[in-house]
C-alpha cells in the first residue's frame, strides 16, 4: 500500500480539496469553521475560531500529504516530520502567504498533529495542566482544569473529521465503533481512558471523553499534600493492604477512585503474585510480578467476547495472590465478593445496596440475606472518595464492615471528612479519626504490622465502653 493510501485512511475528514462551488453560490469568508447544520442541537452552533490561517493551512495540508514519500516509514516519526517540515516550508514559499514567525510554527505544528496524532486535540493532550478532554460534536471541545469545565476555542471540521480522529484512536487496540456498536471504551497509547459514543445514539455528533493520566505517578506524599488524605489515613490502608483485607473503593465518576487503587496497589508486596483486570488497562502497578487482564468486546459477528466475569474465574486458576478488579459493573459482583476492589457509590452504605442490586443482576435465584451475609463476610473496609463542589477529591469515609446484625450489614466508620463552610469557592473543613479502633485490627498484629500511636485518635473517651 503506498504512504499516500495508508496517511488517507488515517488523516481526518476535511483534508480532501473541497468540490467548485456552484456559480452565484455564495462563498464563505476565509479564516471561519464550516457552518453548522440548519436544524439540531444549539450546541452544533459551531464557536468562533481563532484559526485565521485555515485554508492556507488546508491547502498546504493536502499538498505535503500527496507529495509525501511513499516508502517513508510511518512508525519514524522523527523522519516524517523532518520530511513534512521541508516540503512545509518549501509550500509556504510557493505560496507566498505573509504569515508571522509564531503563526508559522503555530501552522506547522497543526498540520504535523493532523498527520502524526489526534489532531485538534493533540495540544490539549499535551497539556499537563488538563485533566480531561470532552469533545461535544465538531464545534464544542470542553477541558477540565482543576476540576472545573472550560470551553475550549478548538473546534473539527465535521463530524467526518472527528470520526477519523476516532478511529485513529480504537484502531491500534482492535476496537470499532459503527451504526451496529455505537458506543465503546479505549485508551490512549499513555493509557488514558477514552470514552465514544456516536449518531445516532449522540444528538451532538460524535462524541468523545477523554480522562488523562497524569505523566508521572501520584505518590502517597502528594495525595497528603493535596488534602485529599491524612497520613494517619494513609497509614492505616497501607496496614490494611499488607494484612490482606479485602477493600472496596467507592465513588462517584471522575472522584479519584483509579488514582486511589493505583497508589494502594503500591502497598502489595513485591513477591507477591497479582492479577489485574480491567475493561480498558489503567493500572499502573509498579511491581513486577504483575500479569494484566483485559475484557474484549464482541466481533462483528457477535462472537468472541470476554467479559469480566470470565477473566474473575480464569484468574483464580492462575495462582493468584493479590486480584485487582478495576471496576464492578453487573452481574459479575457475584463471583468477585472475595476479590474486588472498585465500585461507584456516594456513600459506603449506598455502596452495600448497589452491590446488594449488581449481585441480583447475576440472575443467581438467592434471598436477600444471603447477598448481604456474602457481602459482610467478604468485606473487611470501605474507602469512600468523592469531588466535591470546589473541584477538590477528598477521601471522605474509612469504614469496616464489622458484620450482620439482623438483617442489616453493620458499618463503623474509622476515618471520616467533616466539611465546616463553603468561603470563597473552596471547601473547609477536616478528616479526623472517629476514635474507634476496627474489630480487624488484629490482624495487623497478627501480620507484624505496627501502626504509630494515635493513628485512631483519642482512644480515653472509649475506656469503658
Amino acid at each position: 500500500m503506498s504512504l499516500l493510501r495508508r496517511i488517507e485512511n488515517q488523516r481526518p475528514a476535511g483534508q480532501q480539496p473541497a468540490a467548485p462551488a456552484a456559480p452565484g453560490a455564495p462563498t464563505p469568508p476565509a479564516g471561519l469553521p464550516p457552518k453548522a447544520p440548519a436544524e439540531g442541537p444549539l450546541s452544533q452552533t459551531p464557536a468562533p475560531s481563532r484559526d485565521t490561517n485555515r485554508d492556507v493551512r488546508l491547502k498546504l495540508q493536502t499538498k505535503i500529504i500527496n507529495n509525501l514519500d511513499p516508502r517513508l516509514d510511518l512508525s519514524d516519526a522523527k523522519a516524517v516530520r523532518a520530511n513534512i517540515e521541508e516540503m512545509f516550508n518549501k509550500f509556504l514559499d510557493e505560496e507566498g502567504a505573509v504569515i508571522s514567525r509564531v503563526e508559522r510554527q503555530k501552522m506547522l505544528e497543526s498540520i504535523l498533529d493532523e498527520i502524526l496524532g489526534f489532531g485538534p486535540i493533540q495540544p490539549l493532550l499535551n497539556d499537563d495542566t488538563i485533566t480531561e478532554v470532552m469533545v461535544n460534536g465538531p464545534f464544542r471541545v470542553y477541558t477540565e482544569r482543576k476540576g472545573k469545565l472550560v470551553l475550549t476555542d478548538v473546534s473539527f471540521q465535521n463530524d467526518e473529521h472527528v470520526m477519523r480522529i476516532i478511529e485513529r484512536i480504537i484502531a491500534p487496540i482492535g476496537r470499532r465503533v459503527d451504526e451496529s456498536k455505537p458506543f465503546e471504551d479505549a485508551r490512549l497509547p499513555d493509557g488514558s481512558r477514552v470514552n465514544i459514543i456516536i449518531p445516532p445514539l449522540a444528538l451532538n455528533g460524535p462524541v468523545v471523553t477523554i480522562r488523562k493520566f497524569p505523566k508521572y505517578r501520584i505518590m502517597v506524599e502528594d495525595y497528603i499534600k493535596f488534602g485529599t488524605a491524612t497520613s494517619e489515613m494513609m497509614e492505616f490502608l497501607r496496614a490494611c493492604v499488607e494484612a490482606r483485607l479485602n477493600v472496596f473503593i467507592s465513588g462517584g465518576t471522575g472522584s479519584g477512585k483509579t488514582t486511589l487503587l493505583n497508589i494502594m496497589s503500591g502497598f502489595i508486596p513485591e513477591d507477591e503474585r497479582i492479577v489485574t483486570i480491567e475493561d480498558a488497562a489503567e493500572l499502573r502497578l509498579v511491581q513486577d510480578h504483575v500479569v494484566r487482564l483485559e475484557s474484549r468486546a464482541a466481533n462483528i459477528e457477535g462472537k468472541g467476547a470476554v467479559t469480566i466475569m470470565d477473566l474473575v474465574k480464569n484468574s483464580l486458576r492462575m495462582r493468584p495472590e493479590r486480584i485487582v478488579v478495576g471496576e464492578v459493573r453487573g452481574g459479575e459482583a457475584l463471583s468477585m465478593l472475595q476479590a474486588m476492589n472498585t465500585g461507584h457509590a456516594n456513600s459506603p452504605r449506598d455502596m452495600i445496596s448497589r452491590l446488594e442490586t449488581m449481585c441480583l443482576m447475576s440472575g443467581a435465584d438467592l434471598p436477600a440475606r444471603a447477598i448481604r451475609e456474602q457481602i459482610a463476610s467478604a468485606l473487611d473496609l470501605i474507602v469512600q472518595i468523592s469531588r466535591l463542589k470546589d473541584g477538590s477529591r477528598k477521601i471522605t469515609n474509612v469504614t469496616e464492615v464489622q458484620g450482620m446484625e439482623g438483617e442489616a450489614v453493620v458499618l463503623q466508620d474509622v476515618f471520616i471528612f467533616e466539611q465546616t463552610a463553603y468561603i470563597d469557592g473552596k471547601v473547609q473543613g477536616k478528616m479526623r479519626p472517629t476514635g474507634i479502633r476496627p474489630k480487624f485490627s488484629e490482624k495487623f498484629e497478627a501480620a507484624g504490622i505496627k501502626l504509630p500511636q494515635g493513628v485512631f485518635g483519642d482512644m480515653s473517651g472509649l475506656l469503658g465502653r
